[in-house]
């Protein structure tokens, strides 16, 4: 699934770019033979320019027959153009520079070319460039570029003047920047497929560990979720199969489901909530609180179960005066009493003992609760693994009676995080467990 979704990331990452590229890369050819063309028009109309200023210009004899129109100015002698005179100088740097000129006569008769073979095309004036397509009987096309203009006097036409210039002065460059276009896009493709799977990779990454998360966290509740429900079940169905009902027994039944619902309930409630808290869902109640008094309270509630145990649970306060903090108060009591509860069930002996201090943390004041046991410990490879879920299932953090869920240290967590703190944990196996929760006294959220 995974990695089919992967691949998905990686062609549409993949096509999108090269669609960008095709669209990038076609505009490059367009400019650049556009940009080709004008350059070459612009030399065609440099030429006949300079060809116009060339031409020598004289008086037409009648008597010669080579009077090129026979409509002059009035008051005028007709005029003509000396051919020889006017292109003899021209002819070796017109072959030069791969251009051609045909002059034609003023009924359209060619008499002069630089073209050693006529190319026979019908005269067409055009004053922009035009591409012409010459079909020889040899089968070889030729592309040319031309210019046609007329030269006239007043009203005298003297003559015209076309300007050719082959196209391979365009389609060269042309292919070749195709061929270049199309050697570097293929290797930016290539490149882009090659870093969209890389990419596509590390943005599943974090999916992958989600997924592998949700799937433990089923697992684990279905498992915490399993055993009371069916200890539920067995003890219903010996209630009902007793043909002669016990008060004491049926009694003593009912508390065991009762127990194991309450259990249950409280599952249910840690689950609910780290749920909301993983989807943004629980919104913060920020009041001001006195961290003391609140603290107090816990210890005072917890103190009752730690004696039923035979612990000592000692409450080191601030010589009771008040520590105002902000922040949540249904979930800093939850946070405290998840970690002392959770420091007196894995203390088989000895004393529990909760501290509260003034500390200065990332440049911030802040107050730092500490909870010491003198519990069972945790090894130091096991320690990075105790805030998370359902960490219970690990055999050395069993507690004495089997209730745990797992949940309290990863609720914890996340409460602290709300709070824009910090929890830390040392642990000595065989000798107990220390952790430290600080808590800024003002939060940037409010």
């Amino acid at each position: 699934m995974f990695q089919t979704t992967r691949r998905r990331l990686a062609f549409w990452y993949t096509s999108v770019t090269a669609i960008l590229l095709l669209i990038f890369a076609s505009g490059v050819y367009f400019y650049v033979r556009n940009t080709l063309v004008e350059r070459v028009d612009d030399t065609l109309n440099h030429v006949v320019e300079v060809v116009q200023r060339s031409l020598v210009i004289e008086a037409a004899a009648p008597s010669t027959g080579r009077v090129l129109t026979s409509a002059g100015v009035k008051g005028q002698a007709p005029l003509q153009v000396n051919v020889d005179d006017s292109f003899r100088d021209n002819a070796q740097t017109l072959e030069d520079d791969h251009i051609d000129i045909e002059w034609f006569g003023p009924t359209g008769q060619l008499q002069w070319s630089t073209l050693s073979v006529p190319i026979g095309l019908p005269l067409q004036l055009n004053a922009a460039g035009e591409t012409v397509h010459l079909k020889s009987d040899q089968g070889n096309d030729q592309v040319l570029r031309q210019i046609s203009r007329r030269v006239q006097i007043n009203n005298q036409i003297l003559g015209y003047l076309r300007v050719s210039h082959p196209w391979f002065e365009v389609s060269k460059p042309s292919r070749q920047l195709v061929i270049d276009l199309s050697i570097w896009s293929g290797l930016i493709i290539v490149a882009t497929g090659t870093i969209g799977w890389l990419l596509s990779g590390l943005a599943m990454a974090p999916v992958r560990q989600s997924y592998q998360q949700l799937k433990q966290f089923t697992a684990d509740a279905s498992h915490e979720l399993r055993n009371p429900i069916a200890v539920i079940q067995t003890n219903v169905q010996v209630a009902l199969a007793d043909p002669e009902p016990d008060a004491v027994f049926q009694h003593s039944q009912l508390q065991v489901v009762e127990r194991l619902t309450r259990r249950l309930g409280r599952l249910v409630d840690n689950l609910l909530f780290l749920a909301r808290q993983d989807g943004g869902l629980i919104p913060m109640q920020w009041e001001e609180l006195d961290l003391h008094k609140l603290l107090s309270d816990v210890v005072e509630e917890q103190a009752l179960i730690a004696q039923g145990q035979g612990l000592k649970l000692v409450y080191q306060g601030a010589d009771s005066q008040p520590l105002t903090i902000t922040g949540d108060r249904d979930q800093l009591l939850r946070l405290f009493t998840n970690l002392i509860s959770n420091a007196i069930q894995y203390t088989p002996e000895g004393s529990v003992t909760v501290d509260l201090d003034s500390t200065h943390w990332q440049g911030r004041d802040a107050y730092q609760v500490t909870v010491c046991d003198t519990g069972i410990g945790i090894s130091k490879e096991l320690q990075s693994q105790v805030f998370d879920r359902f960490y219970r299932v690990d055999k050395a953090r069993s507690r004495r009676d089997g209730t745990g869920s797992g949940l309290g240290l990863a609720i914890a967590k996340a409460i602290i995080n709300n709070h824009q703190g910090h929890i830390q944990l040392d642990s000595q196996v065989g000798k107990g467990t220390t952790i430290r929760a600080t808590l800024p006294i003002k939060t940037s959220d409010v």
